[in-house]
């Protein structure tokens, strides 16, 4: 991205100065996990969580960008684009970039979801300038030029082909298509052969210029950072590249709508010479937003989320039929989706299923125990918080709830909200998600009469 294509209005450094603003969004504790913000003319936004007891601090840049934005043609596009932010930019090389944090022992890297990209590294307290110039220059510096486009083809095919050769990852791909369709969030973040194969340097350009404007952004710091300095650094890293001369600009809001997913029974198989048959039986979740998503938390924590889960008690420790059996929840702006994933022998796969939905219908015709509900609101709530014990953690916390949030919400506050989730809450929630037919994607060396036999788990 050049500083032409950034520079929308000229403005003075001064006029840019005069419209930041800074909030204290958290307090905490003696100055100990306090959260501030500070919007940035250009609409960038800085948060920051202070710990002064650590000597780590981890900087990030979250995109207001996923998958989710590709069209049918683009799918991809977002992942090939974060793979070509590391190639290089008017300052530095892609051996430079890589090389700087090397050199002070730090790590850097990225990832590509349905509804974000996020870019980060993880350094020592006195060695974060260096971070922040070095990210804030591949988000605003980037060449993209044709013979890195092309030579990044081959490595991200290669990915593709890795991930293809895991059909325990595959499978929640195909679960995403059954449940989706032919939709942006039903397609592959990484896209397909064919379309990476297909995708264009201009193409890519163009999708780079519209989406990672500064008002598609959010900066996010946690460790011993000072908010100010960080706000300075990345003042000074995003005017050298001439991105914040619009004093007009409003950051883009979290994303929302309301959509609904009405897929029920669908059946999904690819047949795999594959040891295990793996598994996913679902339906509609909670969107991100929902209030319900609390409840939902214990329900699937006390369903599939630990080795004292139903779940895992009821197809592992009993019956012996699989190694790997979980239940997940994955929760977009509008929507959502529950998952019950298993890997076993092709031969039992139908009664892992049969063991699965049998579980699912009787918790929501009977709800929790009060002992499985107290048990996985402990759960839940420790693991929230272990969740947390590092810098990136707490950097992808808040960055991803300025984005997808706009707010920001105290660990205490999400225990509390934790804590007084209700029997009722989690029947009524189990009730409505539980209680909806499922679909399912299988991958395995099934032969036609099993799979024909699939769909009995769905009926």
């Amino acid at each position: 991205m050049t500083s032409r294509s950034l520079r929308t209005t000229a403005r003075t450094s001064s006029e840019a100065r005069a419209v930041a603003r800074t909030q204290t969004l958290l307090p905490g504790k003696d100055g100990i996990g306090t959260v501030r913000r500070t919007t940035l003319p250009g609409g960038l936004r800085v948060v920051t969580e202070t710990l002064p007891s650590v000597r780590s601090a981890t900087f990030g840049i979250w995109a207001h960008v996923g998958s989710r934005d590709e069209t049918p043609t683009l799918n991809g596009a977002t992942h090939y684009l974060e793979h070509l932010l590391f190639k290089g930019t008017r300052e530095r090389s892609a051996l430079d970039i890589s090389a700087a944090i090397d050199a002070v022992g730090g790590e850097m890297n990225a990832f590509t979801a349905k509804e974000y990209t996020c870019y980060y590294a993880r350094v020592l307290d006195t060695d974060l300038p260096l971070a922040i110039d070095v990210v804030c220059d591949m988000l605003t510096g980037s060449l993209i030029l044709a013979e890195d486009v092309d030579a990044e083809r081959g490595v991200i095919l290669e990915e593709i082909a890795m991930t293809e050769d895991d059909p325990g990852d595959v499978v929640h791909d195909l679960f995403a298509r059954t449940m989706f369709g032919d939709t942006p969030l039903g397609r592959p973040v990484l896209g397909t052969v064919d379309t990476i194969n297909a995708l264009t340097r201009d193409q890519i350009a163009r999708f780079y210029r519209k989406h990672y404007d500064p008002t598609h952004l959010v900066v996010a710091a946690a460790g011993n950072v000072d908010h100010a300095t960080v706000v300075r650094l990345v003042r000074r890293a995003f005017e050298k590249a001439g991105a914040l001369t619009r004093t007009d600009a409003v950051p883009l809001a979290p994303r929302d709508g309301r959509r609904a997913i009405r897929t029920a029974g669908r059946v999904e198989v690819a047949a795999r010479r594959t040891e295990q048959a793996h598994v996913v039986l679902g339906m509609p979740g909670l969107a991100r937003t929902d209030e319900r998503r609390w409840a939902l938390g214990v329900l699937n924590t006390a369903l599939g989320g630990g080795m004292s889960s139903r779940l895992f008690q009821e197809v592992r420790e009993k019956r012996g039929l699989a190694y790997s059996v979980y239940s997940y929840t994955s929760g977009f702006a509008d929507c959502g989706l529950f998952g019950v994933y298993a890997g076993c022998r092709p031969s039992q796969v139908h009664d892992v299923l049969g063991i699965c939905r049998d579980e699912l219908d009787r918790v929501a015709a009977e709800g929790l125990t009060d002992d499985e509900i107290a048990r996985a609101i402990g759960q839940l709530s420790g693991s929230t918080v272990l969740g947390l014990e590092d810098t990136g953690a707490l950097m992808n916390r808040i960055g991803k709830s300025e984005l997808c949030w706009g707010d920001q919400m105290s660990v205490d506050d999400m225990l509390a909200r934790i804590a007084a989730v209700t029997p009722d809450d989690v029947r009524a929630v189990a009730s409505e998600l539980l209680g909806q037919r499922p679909s399912l994607a299988v991958i395995g060396p099934l032969k036609d009469k099993q799979a024909d036999r699939l769909h009995t788990a769905v009926s």
